[in-house]
């Protein structure tokens, strides 16, 4: 073999290593979201719809359909802005101090392991509440907060507005300290 080859072969095998390294650090980091928090409904006017019927699976819900909505490519999911409330009620989140809003797809091993530690979480903090949603069906949802992977969690506040983000699965102690600044104290 010739000196090209084994210096191409050598650079693939660096950036492919220096990639998984790279995806092992950041998957699951539950990340704070930074920005103005607003006062007013963000950009999604989705309006709800009785169509959108949850199915309570586990302690998840699951949401069936949702109507097709206008976003205008706006993330307020990365702003920290108040997401729209028709659009939390339509996606099947009801009033709680915090919520777990989980997109997730049919064939994602990481989002059953997902639903798997937020149902634990759930089980030891009851004022919170999980809620996942099927992205493949609520794609104009997905497009319109930026989510770009399964699983992607959302951690909302009381108020509606996201206060962490993660891609992947996040640790259960990460969730608990996560969720911890949301709670009121007992």
């Amino acid at each position: 073999m010739d000196t090209t080859g084994l210096i191409v072969v050598a650079t693939v095998l660096v950036l492919g290593t220096a990639a998984g390294i790279w995806r092992r650090r950041v998957d699951g980091r539950l990340q704070s979201v930074t920005g103005p928090a607003a006062s007013a409904p963000s950009p999604m006017h989705h309006s709800a719809s009785a169509s959108a019927v949850p199915e309570v699976v586990g302690e998840s819900t699951v949401i069936a359909g949702v109507p097709a909505g206008t976003g205008d490519g706006a993330d307020p999911s990365a702003a920290g802005e108040r997401l729209d409330p028709a659009l939390l009620k339509t996606l099947g989140v009801g009033p709680a101090p915090a919520t777990l809003l989980q997109f997730s797809s049919a064939f994602c091993a990481p989002c059953r392991a997902l639903r798997r530690v937020s149902g634990e979480v759930v089980a030891l903090l009851p004022d919170v509440q999980h809620v996942e949603v099927d992205a493949e069906s609520h794609l104009d949802v997905v497009r319109a907060l930026g989510i770009w992977r399964t699983p992607t969690l959302l951690v909302l506040d009381a108020d509606g507005r996201v206060s962490k983000r993660a891609t992947g699965v996040p640790g259960k102690a990460q969730l608990i300290a996560a969720l911890g600044d949301l709670l009121p104290a007992r």
